[in-house]
């Protein structure tokens, strides 16, 4: 399968099953759209009939270029079979070591965001903190599960996490002490809205977390429109001096500035701009998580607008790189040359299978936007995954178990998609989330012609 769109000055040709990424003129590009359906003769007179007022499109040259595309469907470069259809149940039933756990350190927030799924941090249930023995038996239950995996990612989430930071320091200490006697390395990503940053935790957090994650959603009007403290007031003067002070001191590696944006932005890259403005280099915005009746939710009129707005967003990255003012956007990391192995194309990021998040009780999640769901709860800390039934079906979810992904270009980069994203939008982790779906394929097209424009092609 291949599939082929014109962007920012660039013709791209995606072989599906191998990777391969082709970057074409005109008549290459026609050619290729015909070259299924025509014979070498019946090719020929179509793209002379069509380019008959350039005098070096005759039968030699393209006798030429269709000898070339032969050649690469015979190197698998294109209209490459797919092979990895019959191996994706297969290979998500040979991995059952957890690499990682979502700690939901605190279950309670000092901002009371508008559009926040997990309703002011309290995941629909009674406000908690994680108590440190109950995060030292994560650690443990993280090590017991891991089999030969070295590296251990461990994610402080909330909620708000620094409202129980004392514990945030006591199992990264702990964690520490471990490491060596059993061959693991952990990293610790801290997920924050800024609101209590001060030196302590900015030192902690360059100390010890491979990654920061900094909520802000832009400007400050989007910003303080949905995200405000108890008291009503926005929350933006008060967390982006926080934030510049610990990107600084982080010498900006190992941080991204993360947003949200809903309806009120669906111009969203001026927010991005916006951050970029303020210092910030490392960027990831995300459409909102609601239900469809929600005043903040995306509109089908936005969701064009989102789509326009990711074009923006790749013809100005392009124009900076030149510019040696680079920055990246989380979306549009992708690696032509290599990027995951198939089985992480395939299988995704094995929510309720390899990954977890843990309430504040010790309780497991398949990941942080199932918690609250009983009908989702795996079990917990001390007695392992007890819902075996609904761990097969996690196991299940893969780029070819939706018959909806069967055709799809882009099922090996989005790895069948978001189990959970899915569950909210279609009422079953198998199901479709129709939005997301053309969102990520248009980000995946500005990404390839980010990466194409970055190689000179």
């Amino acid at each position: 399968m291949i599939h082929q769109y014109k962007l920012g000055g660039y013709n791209l040709v995606l072989d599906m099953a191998s990777g391969s990424v082709h970057s074409v003129d005109d008549v290459a590009y026609d050619a290729i759209a015909m070259f299924k359906t025509h014979s070498r003769k019946d090719l020929i007179t179509a793209l002379q009939t069509k380019y008959e007022e350039d005098p070096t499109v005759n039968e030699t040259e393209l006798a030429a270029l269709i000898s070339d595309i032969e050649a690469l469907e015979k190197d698998g470069k294109l209209f490459s079979k797919d092979i990895y259809e019959n191996k994706a149940f297969d290979l998500k039933n040979r991995h059952t070591e957890i690499k990682a756990l979502c700690l939901h350190i605190a279950h309670t927030c000092n901002l009371t965001c508008d559009y926040c799924f997990a309703s002011q941090g309290n995941f629909c249930g009674e406000r908690a903190l994680m108590s440190f023995d109950v995060g030292k038996r994560a650690i443990d239950f993280l090590v017991e599960h891991s089999g030969t995996r070295k590296n251990l990612e461990v994610d402080f989430f909330g909620g708000e996490p620094l409202m129980n930071f004392g514990v945030v320091k006591q199992i990264v200490a702990y964690a520490r002490s471990i490491e060596k006697e059993h061959n693991k390395n952990f990293r610790f990503t801290l997920t924050t809205n800024g609101m209590l940053i001060d030196d302590d935790v900015i030192d902690f957090a360059n100390r010890e977390c491979h990654n920061v994650v900094l909520s802000l959603d832009g400007r400050r009007e989007v910003h303080d429109l949905l995200r405000k403290t108890a008291g009503g007031t926005g929350s933006y003067d008060i967390i982006v001096p926080k934030f510049q002070k610990l990107v600084e001191k982080r010498g900006g590696k190992g941080y991204y500035i993360r947003g949200t944006f809903t309806h009120n932005n669906p111009d969203f890259t001026n927010d991005l701009f916006h951050m970029l403005d303020l210092g910030f280099t490392e960027l990831s915005m995300e459409p909102v998580v609601c239900a469809p009746n929600d005043p903040y939710a995306l509109t089908d009129e936005d969701i064009e607008t989102v789509c326009r707005q990711y074009e923006i967003l790749a013809e100005e990255m392009i124009k900076r790189e030149k510019q040696g003012k680079g920055f990246t956007f989380y979306h549009y990391m992708i690696d032509l040359t290599g990027g995951p192995c198939i089985y992480k194309r395939i299988s995704g990021c094995g929510s309720g299978t390899e990954y977890f998040a843990v309430t504040p009780w010790g309780e497991l999640f398949p990941c942080h936007q199932f918690v609250g769901d009983e009908a989702y709860s795996m079990g917990d800390i001390w007695k392992g995954v007890t819902n075996a039934e609904k761990q097969e079906q996690f196991k299940l979810c893969n780029a070819y178990a939706r018959e909806e992904c069967r055709d799809c270009w882009a099922k090996l980069y989005c790895s069948g998609g978001c189990a959970a994203n899915a569950y909210h939008a279609a009422g079953s982790i198998s199901g479709v989330y129709e939005q997301g779906c053309k969102l990520f394929k248009k980000r995946m097209e500005c990404a390839i012609m980010v990466q194409a424009a970055k190689a000179g092609l």
